[in-house]
């Protein structure tokens, strides 16, 4: 089989292709087109010469809806609520967008004047305490769309426990309403808290045109070309998903390119025998850092992209924050050094790429200090001088500061540093983990730039760097398999719980799942079903989720399983009260053939290391200049290792080998760095 794994970036759109047939790989790298996305996927199926005909699947992440989210570029979106409840999605939590202060400002995603209200009510108990007022709710539509709704949301109060009004209210609006773009609360999340529940619903229904318009416009353009197979689209869980059917669940798609990146360093550490990893993915605009352990991502349902956006629908893990290549440096009011979160993005993008920047980013300062090759930046307009980056450093940062020019880039990228490593400790030690046990998986465009600083700050003693690091989202979307997650709302305790309750539910949503990977008439070589619970104490709030190793699980194997989890996290026993089953989970997968990874790293490699050499220049470490090897990363042998420092250029990326650090290329095109020594 032919297959392609194409992530759209905010800087760049990557492709990689893997030909099952002949072993082959092509790569390709071209700027991302924020005005049209589906623009840079075709320019990166042209730049890698591929014949669409050929092709059996493509596989796709895309930031258009998150963009969409995060810019509010999102068509007008009418609720439909039980009567009383309309302004759950703007009372939320009674949080507020500072934590101190009195001030602050909030937008509902849905304003007030477009959230209906209609009788009925289901009990919490799934009974019906009122019927369902259907002519009501055909007023409420018709009141929506003459305000100018494309989108509609119904979300009832308990639907959770018996979606019977959800479905009614369904069924009158495809009636009703003028196209497909109506979302059912339990459908999206069917659990409890009816803010949460809301949310999704709500961020599903804005983001469904979005998405659907803009995988219209992919396909017609991929068909245009010949192509007539598997278009699959990449989701937040890690898993994909036809496009055919991938915008009716559209808040899946949302942080998919975040999640992309973690699925292949997981697939790369499980190949390279390394299943605790932290991913660090440091791209164009934004790092995302994400913590892997037994070989798989972990996944929250807690992600909120947003002050009053929380997203309760199961997600990679992923802390991201605003610290990329494009990043830029200044001077604030307080004379504070600052880095980013605001960007240059693609344009103008750094100073270093001609394209009209003037304001230094991360990227211009790994220029100015050596790290970087100017001969060897992608996607430059018109190039630009060394001196003239420097320049535009020392005037923007250096100057303010007192700093010589050396001393001003370097104290750009040690603040990017520090904030960096912040992130990594967000996700290793504020939830209990050691960095030390784990190895730092450094991938996309800028993070083996500065992955040797990270581990040193934060002891961590290998660096995992693959053979494609600036291309390891698309690689994420060419091995990922096909996900569906379901979620059910049991919250009975324990001791009360029917016994055959849990089996008749996860047997349920995996029967469910198997009918919607039949509907998507992907290829994949079998089944695989993973169950959790999310269990606490009653009284409690906090829930922990543990592993249900099958649906014929026990009231005693949950209790016991839930004892050893809160144990474990919290070193306190609870023996007097109650454990609570509140829900149920089941992720199916649509399981696709292994990969071959090992053809990302194969070439002509040279025949000993000498030869992989291409020469030297001066490059800026902590304490000074210093003449420093260049290497051929495609030439490097296997087995081959050396000292830092050194830096190793790629397609790609650029490896910076610290002092103090081994690089070792082992068989499958990986480079291991090793901390041996200080920096001396």
């Amino acid at each position: 089989m032919r297959i392609a794994g194409i992530d759209v970036g905010g800087t760049f759109t990557d492709l990689i292709l893997f030909d099952d047939a002949t072993g082959e790989v092509r790569v390709a790298k071209v700027p991302t087109t924020p005005e049209n996305q589906a623009g840079g996927v075709l320019a990166a199926i042209a730049a890698a010469g591929i014949d669409l005909a050929q092709l059996d699947a493509i596989l796709h992440g895309t930031t258009a809806t998150t963009n969409a989210l995060l810019e509010r570029k999102l068509p007008k979106v009418g609720l439909v609520t039980t009567r009383g409840f309309r302004d759950v999605l703007e009372l939320g939590r009674r949080t507020r967008p500072t934590p101190y202060g009195l001030t602050g400002t909030f937008v509902p995603l849905i304003p007030r004047e477009l959230r209906m209200e209609v009788a009925g009510r289901i009990t919490a108990d799934g009974e019906e305490l009122e019927p369902l007022d259907e002519d009501g709710l055909r007023l409420a539509l018709r009141t929506l769309l003459d305000r100018g709704c494309e989108s509609l949301v119904i979300h009832f109060l308990h639907s959770y426990r018996d979606p019977r009004h959800e479905r009614r209210a369904g069924e009158i609006a495809r009636d009703v309403w003028p196209n497909g773009y109506i979302t059912l609360g339990h459908a999206v999340l069917s659990e409890y808290r009816e803010y949460e529940r809301g949310v999704a619903a709500a961020v599903n229904a804005a983001v469904q045109p979005v998405l659907h318009r803009y995988l219209a416009r992919l396909r017609d353009g991929l068909a245009a070309g010949g192509f007539g197979r598997e278009l699959m689209v990449m989701q937040g869980n890690g898993g994909t998903t036809s496009a055919a059917i991938a915008h009716e669940f559209a808040v899946s798609s949302v942080m998919s390119g975040p999640a992309s990146g973690v699925i292949a360093a997981a697939a790369t550490g499980r190949a390279a025998g390394i299943e605790r990893l932290i991913g660090y993915d440091m791209g164009g605009t934004s790092t995302d850092v994400a913590l892997i352990e037994g070989g798989r991502p972990r996944l929250s349902a807690e992600l909120e992209i947003e002050y009053a956006m929380p997203i309760h629908v199961p997600m990679v893990d992923v802390h991201t924050i605003g610290a990329g290549g494009g990043s830029i440096a200044r001077v604030d009011e307080a004379g504070l050094l600052r880095v980013g979160p605001e960007s240059a993005g693609a344009r103008p993008g750094p100073v270093c790429y001609g394209r009209g920047g003037t304001r230094p980013t991360i990227t211009d300062a790994n220029l100015a200090l050596g790290r970087l090759d100017p001969d060897r930046l992608l996607a430059v307009d018109n190039a630009v001088t060394v001196g003239h980056v420097r320049d535009c450093i020392a005037r923007d940062v250096g100057v303010p500061l007192g700093l010589d020019t050396d001393a001003a880039a370097a104290a750009i990228l040690r603040i990017a540093n520090d904030r960096m490593a912040g992130a990594i400790r967000m996700v290793s030690l504020a939830r209990g983990h050691d960095p030390r046990d784990f190895a730092l998986f450094a991938f996309g465009g800028a993070g083996p730039l500065h992955a040797c600083a990270l581990a040193r700050e934060l002891a961590i003693p290998r660096v995992l760097i693959p053979a494609r690091p600036g291309l390891g989202n698309a690689l994420g979307c060419a091995v990922a398999d096909l996900r569906h997650d379901f979620v059910r709302t049991v919250n009975v305790p324990l001791a009360a719980l029917p016994p055959d309750l849990v089996r008749e539910v996860l047997e349920g949503q995996l029967a469910e799942g198997r009918a919607m990977l039949e509907r998507e008439g992907a290829v994949f070589e079998h089944v695989e079903a993973l169950h959790e619970a999310d269990l606490q104490f009653q009284g409690q709030s906090h829930l922990l989720t543990i592993p249900v190793p099958s649906p014929a699980v026990t009231r005693d194997e949950l209790q016991a399983a839930f004892e050893a989890a809160y144990w474990h996290r919290f070193h306190v026993r609870l023996p007097e009260i109650r454990a609570v089953l509140v829900n149920v989970h089941t992720a199916v997968l649509g399981v696709r053939r292994t990969l071959p990874l090992e053809a990302l790293g194969r070439g002509n490699p040279a025949a000993t290391l000498a030869e992989a050499r291409t020469g030297t220049r001066s490059v800026w470490f902590e304490g000074g200049w210093r003449d420093t090897p260049i290497y051929r990363r495609d030439l490097l042998p296997v087995g081959a290792s050396f000292t830092g420092p050194a830096i190793v250029d790629q397609l790609d990326t650029t490896i910076v080998v610290e002092p103090g650090f081994t690089a070792t290329r082992d068989a499958l095109g990986n480079l291991l760095l090793t901390m041996t020594g200080t920096t001396g």
